[in-house]
């Protein structure tokens, strides 16, 4: 039953009279049903359908887009037409169509009818479309419809009363106080509502309204919502908890963010939308694949997407289509999903008005002929998107106000006594309601009307209108039976689902399926990023080839065992950790992930299993190259079975660590705790590998780790096969002249009186290996394998869900603001400009003009034209509009105005009062960017200081500029969040106080010159956009000059602009003029030349958009033949001569920086250092990293033995700490990223401070910190493995190289990331590179075993000096004790004593000695190879004496790094290139002048006669 007031309700087509929709409305006739049809949202008579426009299809344009989408439709459905022809029965009708007998909606219509014949000039599309569905009836395919009912709906989260931002000492304050639980605050309250099959429902409230939570709540997405136990919602009659467990996929949510796979096409991307929700009942008998790809393409066609079907999707990094396409591939995709009730959150942000009527058209058509119900929650809708929705609710503060038809809202509030203005939009009326500075109460009524939220929900409690509501409500519960509907929607559910799928599962595929098409997915995401999966795979294949190489022609002699070892610890370990890239793979596709399930398209654990079946080929083809070149470069055993064994342990092994790093990704919460797990993960697998600490050394408090660690299990297998059944000529007989059994081999596993030495027998002395555990192993690795792959796909399934969470507001500490009640104009109700009709700004004269601006740039070896000829001026006091259609290139003319376009050829005259730019430009002007970028850490007080104190004049003292601030503060209404931290989304400003705040940072700098701003009022609700352009028309009140774009204005915020550009596709102008009282100028000049009239209640924005989207002149040409043109030309030559004489304003100098270079550097350096200060998680995360990671490694590697084993621990303990490098590096290389971003998109072009300035400070910051870090790690890891027995300059020179290489990471990461585009792309360099440092450095490969050309990078690693200074120092002169295993123990010749017989070779110079208390014994002969470490370090290179020398060289890397991230950010991101061509001539010219200066050197050098006068005047001038 529906309310007298509301709109009458649709009749459902071809309903049956069914228990669901008995009641509601009598059977549905054909006659009622088409007569409902034909009434289209627009009347035939208005200028719309005049246009073209069709109710279902949208405007019909005649491009070449429309032209293509139409032909794909029609190719579509002649498709249709065939298999419905085939399905319907007798032969002979005209065209070869067969005869098919129809009843109902379409009676006597069949598919033979010409209007049914895409090739028919007749065609009816919609005709067509009701035929379709009218065919769904007739073969007995139910299609589920569903309303739903909310009853006292009551939505609540958790969280402190007021946030205080985070410190490093936070910690320490917390402790002190205590923790205290957080409190329930309530989000929605006592909601009631009926939405019916079919209806529209619009949602209407300011930001922080909860209608994002109402939309969640309705369909489902209430992770991290509490929702009340006197919550009632129920679907049809169906309770909310059965519905949303049994049909999931029947109420989907569209949020605000588009989230699709980048590289997959639009068509890939909705085909599996499809291909996911294809019934298994189908009309016409079409297959499966031929459903999908026909239901994608009349999508496709409907949304006007066919002509970037071929285009990847993209997102903010991958190259892919527009965001406006990107929106409608969204909606694509949700209304593939096929789902009876579907729910938008601002959908329609960023689009223009026409993209955003046809959207909701769209969603319209869907609901009428599909009985599809809809809420939407839509900013600035305006009236011709109103009028197409049945139902209202509008929020205050997350009270329901009111409930109702569309039609009977204006006029309840009306009724309560709040005034309409004349032309506000419906919407914006019923949304102005709840902003007290905007809402206007009628005369008498001003004591009378409510105000507070709680008033507004009183009222509506007490009205007519909810009571006729509730009583609505209870009839419609009466007619919807549980029981009946449940039966109705699961029989609709059981004629869709697949064989073997659950009867209550609310999947359309089964298990099986749904691998497989999430498997085709994988590939065609693989495909379409084939370079990321080559550059992975050729990466492997370098690595191979470098470590391949360094062990490159071992010989088959004892001299060999450290470096096998070492080849297949690089094997298994390259192979396995490569898969540590997945977890941020698998980050990047959670949200995906999620949206898919909320959508019922496949469970998120058979998603996991298609990936990793996709991925067994592609590792298998990776293994396959990576293992050949390192097994047989690095010159492994050449034996078929071993090289086989050796294959399939390094590829299950693979497979298993790359399940565990899956494992970690699924089951954390955020990325930082997956990385700092995996980190910890890899030093353990690392160490306990059997590698770094032989298993006979490892100590019992961390032994337990090699047992679950699947490399050690490999590394054994790998190590026993290499060697199994080989025998090794002994490197090092003791003694050498030796016969009998008089010497032995001074190597473990060796026996007395044999010159060779069993792989097995050492394997087993010096590992405890055994050839016996190799499949034992392989069967221990396999099971990791499956228990992981197991543990992944539930960690998947059961972690998919993404919370839910409200926006709040953070403040510094003792910042917060005394109260936040309710009442009218308290809290954060700020009024944007109340401090009067005048805001206070210096007095402005100057005047800005542009003449022919045009641009063009090269793209794919063509010239586009991006601007054509653009002319206008802007003066003081004038407030101009620059709008356009879509593409038409608003932004890039301001940039170019601006001065800020960095590509392209750009001409044309832009001058200051008739006279060139001057360099202070840009600093004279304030640039309002559509990206609200801000430093998240910083208040809003402190961000408008920062641009005041170093955008302001030196001359201008600090006080000024901070009262300056206060006077913003007050212009902006800021005051109760000038102390609130920006933060990010969600936690921090809201979107419309963030754009105040990047205004406020502009007008802080008080621009001399103009104001630009491009789109302030994109994504806000439409109070917000008109306090924005409310205020901006009190800036231009008051002298200031101002240059804005602007989309979707109504007609009210339109008449506060003075002139208006209008710009064609192309950059062309249409129109540069007045707008005129009530738009009368814009009209009159539009009316004049041939445009249709605008209507008294029409938008003359929206006017004006239509009639140059509708095509039929050339407006362009139109606005060039004009008198209007010519008279902006005079206008411009007459400007130029009246203003050449006066010069243009310049209160801050001629200079590019209002401030001098060291005041920069005092106030960027102070604010970064108070930006780390407030990120404590990163502060934190890089000293916990640090200190776990050292502490870990120290009790690891605790007090070895002095032993050849111990010592080599020692070093191995030196090299595991290194490690931290690439960490440490990571961590640093995003944080550049954001402030670099931050500083080159509004900093940088705004002249606040040199990039000098900007790269000095980040050095700097990061230095106190790496020394703490140093020294922290220093005393976790130092004493543990050294303990006390080095003497104080060892002691005190480890710390110091601590921390100098904890300084050189910082320097190296910031040099890497300087040039670079992102942190991914510095992050995959800095591995390489770090790797290489440590493969080279002498501890894995010795530097007189590397071959001839790898020496030089031995030289050349950082970490050659590193190592072996703190080697060198920290472990000189330790006396070296040899184990039972180490020892050569041999028998003397009979008659002869030890020392006596081994006396030749003491004197030969043998490095070893008699390791026995009596020299003398005639017995046993028990020689240790090496004395001190010394000896042993000398092998790879270290000297004792080299420490403070290799002390000295870090420094000077170090200074490299500083002095190579200023020249490559500069020559990478300052300095201006030429174009590409001009790039390689010069790159030519300079190889030819310095093959030409060397051929000359050379011939000075060795020239002996006098050279003669010509040559030497040659000469000098080359010089």
């Amino acid at each position: 039953m529906a309310s007298p007031t509301s709109k009458p309700t649709p009749p459902k087509l071809g309903s049956t009279n069914t228990t669901a929709n008995s009641g509601l409305s009598s059977p549905t006739t054909a006659t009622n049903t088409e007569k409902y049809i034909e009434i289209a949202p627009t009347s035939s008579t208005s200028p719309r359908a005049e246009a073209g426009y069709a109710p279902w299809g949208g405007y019909d344009q005649e491009n070449n887009d429309g032209i293509e989408e139409d032909q794909d439709l029609d190719r579509i459905i002649r498709q249709i037409s065939r298999v419905q022809s085939r399905a319907g029965g007798q032969e002979g009708s005209p065209g070869g169509l067969k005869r098919v007998d129809t009843v109902g909606t379409v009676s006597g219509v069949g598919f033979d009818d010409p209007r049914l014949d895409p090739e028919n000039p007749s065609f009816d599309r919609r005709l067509f479309i009701k035929r379709f569905i009218r065919s769904l009836e007739e073969e007995g395919l139910k299609h589920s419809r569903c309303g739903f009912l909310f009853r006292n709906l009551n939505v609540s989260g958790v969280g402190a009363e007021i946030q205080y931002q985070e410190t490093v000492l936070s910690a320490v304050y917390a402790g002190l106080r205590g923790g205290s639980g957080g409190k329930e605050k309530v989000i929605l309250r006592n909601f009631d509502g009926l939405v019916e099959e079919g209806e529209m429902l619009i949602v209407l409230g300011r930001p922080g309204s909860g209608c994002s939570t109402f939309l969640k709540t309705i369909c489902g997405e209430d992770h991290g919502l509490m929702i009340s136990e006197q919550t009632e919602v129920k679907y049809n009659g169906l309770d909310r908890k059965t519905f949303l467990k049994e049909f999931r996929g029947e109420a989907v949510y569209n949020q605000e963010q588009d989230q699709h796979f980048p590289h997959l096409t639009v068509q890939q991307t909705l085909e599996f939308a499809a291909a996911a929700r294809t019934p298994s009942a189908r009309v016409g008998g079409f297959g499966r694949d031929e459903h999908a790809k026909m239901m994608t393409g009349i999508i496709m066609s409907i949304l006007g997407l066919s002509h970037t079907k071929n285009t990847k999707v993209g997102n903010d990094f991958v190259r892919g289509v527009s965001g406006g396409e990107r929106k409608r591939v969204s909606l694509a995709e949700m209304a593939l999903a096929g789902a009876p009730i579907a729910a938008w959150d601002n959908s329609s942000r960023g689009l223009d008005s026409a993209t955003a009527l046809e959207f909701v058209r769209s969603l319209k058509g869907a609901a009428t002929y599909f009985g599809v119900t809809q809420a939407v929650a839509i900013y600035q809708a305006s009236q011709s998107i109103y009028d197409l929705f049945d139902k209202v609710v509008v929020l205050y503060k997350g009270r329901q106000i009111f409930f109702g038809s569309t039609g009977r809202a204006k006029a309840y509030f009306e009724e309560m006594g709040w005034e309409c203005p004349v032309r506000q939009t419906t919407g914006d009326f019923l949304t102005s309601v709840t902003n007290p500075s905007e809402r206007r109460a009628k005369p008498g009524f001003e004591s009378k009307v409510p105000r507070t939220p709680e008033e507004f929900e009183a009222y509506w409690i007490a009205s007519p209108e909810r009571k006729q509501l509730l009583r609505d409500m209870d009839d419609w519960e009466a007619v919807h039976n549980s029981e009946e509907t449940y039966g109705d929607l699961r029989e609709a559910r059981s004629m869709a689902k697949a064989d073997h799928v659950r009867p209550k599962s609310p999947y359309t595929l089964s298990i099986a399926m749904q691998i497989g098409l999430c498997t085709k997915r994988a590939y065609q995401r693989m495909w379409m990023d084939l370079t990321s999966t080559i550059t992975h795979a050729l990466g492997n294949m370098v690595m191979a080839l470098i470590v391949g190489s360094i062990f490159y022609g071992s010989p088959l002699s004892t001299a060999s065992f450290f470096s096998k070892t070492g080849l297949l610890f690089f094997a298994i370990l390259l192979n396995a950790l490569g898969s540590i890239t997945e977890i941020n793979m698998l980050y990047e596709q959670r949200p995906i992930v999620h949206k898919h399930n909320s959508y019922a398209f496949y469970h998120p654990w058979t998603e996991a299993a298609a990936g990793i079946v996709s991925d067994i080929p592609v590792k298998f083809v990776a293994a396959v190259a990576f293992n050949i070149v390192i097994y047989f470069l690095g010159g492994l055993s050449y034996e078929a079975s071993k090289f086989f064994i050796f294959f399939l342990f390094s590829f299950i092994t693979t497979l298993a660590m790359s399940a565990i790093f899956r494992t970690m990704a699924a089951a954390t919460k955020t990325i930082s705790q997956a990385m700092a797990f995996a980190g910890i993960m890899v030093l353990a697998i690392v160490i306990y590998t059997g590698y770094t600490i032989t298993p006979p050394y490892q100590r019992k408090w961390f032994f337990w780790i090699s047992y679950i660690n699947p490399i050690r299990y490999a590394y054994e297998a790998l190590l026993v096969n290499e060697v199994h059944g080989l025998v090794y000529e002994c490197a090092s007989l003791v003694p050498p002249y030796g016969t009998g059994d008089n010497f032995a081999c001074a190597v473990p596993g060796a026996t007395p009186g044999s010159r060779v030495v069993s792989g097995e027998a050492w394997a087993s002395a010096s590992f405890e290996y055994s050839y016996s555990h190799l499949w034992r192993n392989f069967g221990i690795v396999v099971a990791f394998l499956i228990f992981f792959w197991v543990t992944y796909f539930a960690a998947t399934e059961w972690n998919s869900k993404s919370s839910g969470t409200a926006e709040f507001l953070v403040y510094r500490r003792g910042h917060a603001p005394v109260s936040r009640s309710d009442e009218e104009g308290s809290g954060n109700e700020g009024e944007v400009g109340d401090g009067g009709d005048k805001v206070a700004l210096a007095e402005q004269k100057d005047v800005f003009t542009w003449r022919d601006v045009t641009l063009d740039i090269m793209i794919a070896n063509e010239k586009r034209r991006l601007l054509d000829g653009v002319s206008g001026w802007v003066k003081p006091g004038t407030l101009t509009a620059l709008m356009g259609v879509s593409g038409a290139g608003k932004t890039t003319l301001l940039d170019c105005l601006a001065q800020r376009m960095k590509i392209g050829v750009l001409t044309g005259d832009m001058l200051v009062n008739g006279k060139p730019l001057a360099a202070s430009f840009q600093r004279s002007t304030g640039y309002v960017q559509q990206q609200d970028l801000h430093l998240e850490t910083a208040t809003v007080r402190e961000s408008l200081r920062f641009s005041a104190v170093l955008r302001q004049p030196e001359n201008v003292s600090i006080e000024e500029k901070h009262a300056h601030v206060e006077d913003v503060i007050k212009m902006l209404g800021m005051e109760d969040f000038a102390e609130a931290v920006v933060g990010n989304p969600g936690e921090g400003l809201n979107v419309e106080q963030r754009k105040l705040l990047t205004i406020g940072v502009e007008l802080a700098a008080k621009p001399d010159l103009l104001l630009f701003l491009d789109e302030p009022t994109s994504g806000l609700d439409s109070q917000s956009s008109w306090s924005i352009v409310n205020f901006l028309r009190k800036l231009a009140d008051s002298g200031q000059a101002v240059l804005s774009t602007i989309h979707q204005p109504s007609a009210i915020l339109f008449q506060e602009f003075d002139r208006l550009l209008f710009l064609a596709r192309g950059g062309k102008t249409v129109y540069f003029g007045d707008i005129g009282h009530n738009s009368q100028s814009l009209l009159e000049y539009f009316e004049g030349h041939g445009a249709r009239k605008c209507g008294g209640d029409e938008n003359p924005a929206e006017y004006m958009l239509e009639i140059i989207n509708g095509g039929g002149q050339d407006w362009p040409a139109v606005w060039k033949a004009s008198q209007e043109a010519k008279d902006v030309q005079t206008e411009l030559n007459r400007i130029h001569e009246t203003m050449s004489h006066q010069a243009p304003k310049e209160s801050g100098g001629s200079r590019e920086f209002a401030m001098p270079l060291g005041q920069q550097l005092w106030y960027v350096t102070v604010r970064v250092f108070q930006q780390y200060w407030r990120t404590p998680s990163y502060i934190y995360g890089k000293l916990m990293l640090g200190v776990a990671s050292a502490l870990f490694i120290g009790f690891s590697f605790f007090l070895p033995k002095s032993s050849q084993a111990g010592t080599q621990s020692l070093i191995f303990a030196v090299f595991m700490v290194m490690s931290i490098f690439s960490t440490i590096v990571q961590q640093i290389m995003p944080r550049f990223v954001i402030q670099r971003s931050l500083y080159e998109v509004r900093e940088r072009p705004s002249k606040a401070y040199s990039w000098v300035t900007f790269i000095i400070a980040q050095i700097v910051v990061e230095i106190p910190y790496q020394i703490f870090l140093g020294i922290l790690v220093w005393a976790a890891w130092y004493w543990p493995v050294f303990g006390r027995h080095n003497p104080a300059e060892a002691v005190v020179l480890v710390l110091l190289y601590l921390i100098q290489f904890f300084v050189f990471a910082s320097t190296f990461a910031q040099m890497l990331v300087a040039g670079l585009p992102d942190a991914a792309t510095a992050g995959t360099l800095a591995t390489l590179m770090f790797s290489l440092m440590l493969t080279f450095n002498g501890v894995i490969a010795p530097p007189n075993s590397l071959p001839g050309f790898w020496i030089f990078m031995y030289r050349v690693s950082p970490l050659t000096y590193l190592v072996g200074g703190v080697t060198g120092a920290s472990m000189h002169d330790r006396k070296i004790t040899c184990t039972t295993e180490e020892l050569a123990i041999f028998p003397p010749p009979s008659g002869q004593s030890c020392a006596t017989y081994l006396a030749p070779y003491f004197q030969a110079g043998a490095p070893g000695y008699l390791q026995q208390d009596n020299p003398n014994a005639t017995d046993e002969c028990r020689y240790c190879p090496i004395q001190v470490s010394d000896q042993f370090l000398a092998a790879s290179g270290i000297e004792y004496s080299y420490r403070w020398r290799n002390f000295g060289i870090m420094w000077a890397y170090v200074g490299f790094n500083i002095f190579a991230t200023v020249l490559l950010y500069y020559l990478a991101r300052v300095k201006v290139w030429k174009s590409p061509e001009a790039k390689k001539k010069s790159v030519k010219v300079a190889l030819r002048r310095l093959r030409d200066g060397r051929r000359i050197g050379k011939r000075f050098l060795t020239d002996k006669e006098e050279c003669p006068l010509e040559k030497k005047k040659t000469n000098d001038r080359i010089f």
